[in-house]
């Protein structure tokens, strides 16, 4: 009996890595603590069920329980951003200083040399110097200066001289 038991464990742990919840993991641990409880001789079917029922709707309880006290969801934040979505707002390097008349240059940005302007205001960029992603249109990133105080100290440091 405690084969099934294993069998019934792995079904519901695979249907779990099938699923975006997190729910039918603790019915195959309940399944693995039944199983373990044949293999120690266990043999009444009516106290097999009972305990998977008992274990697995504990964990699933106290589980919840623990995830909502220490992964609170923040409110009015509800929406996930993926892809190239969540690269707006992170500060990426440029590798490639401005030139032409639109300033364009290139941007390191996840591991990838992007093509970048400077968004409207913004003077030519610099090799080396620290840029944040304001807007993604198609394969174009958009940036601002990460610290204009410093651009500002450069150019009046750079004519005091």
């Amino acid at each position: 009996m405690w084969i099934i038991w294993l069998l019934i464990a792995a079904i519901l742990i695979a249907g779990e890595a099938a699923t975006t919840g997190f729910f039918l993991l603790w019915f195959g641990v309940g399944a693995i603590v039944v199983a373990v409880l044949a293999l120690l001789g266990v043999t009444s079917l009516a106290i097999q069920i009972t305990a998977f029922l008992i274990v697995s709707i504990l964990l699933v309880i106290f589980s919840r329980t623990i995830l909502q006290t220490y992964l609170p969801r923040t409110s009015g934040d509800a929406d996930i951003k993926t892809g190239v979505e969540k690269m707006i707002g992170k500060v990426v390097t440029v590798v490639a200083a401005s030139q032409g008349i639109r300033n364009e240059c290139a941007v390191k940005a996840s591991g990838s040399v992007w093509t970048a302007f400077p968004v409207e205001g913004e003077a030519p960029l610099i090799e080396g110097e620290s840029v944040e992603i304001e807007r993604i249109e198609g394969n174009t990133i958009y940036v601002r200066r990460n610290n204009p105080r410093r651009e500002f100290l450069f150019t009046e440091t750079s004519q005091k001289q």
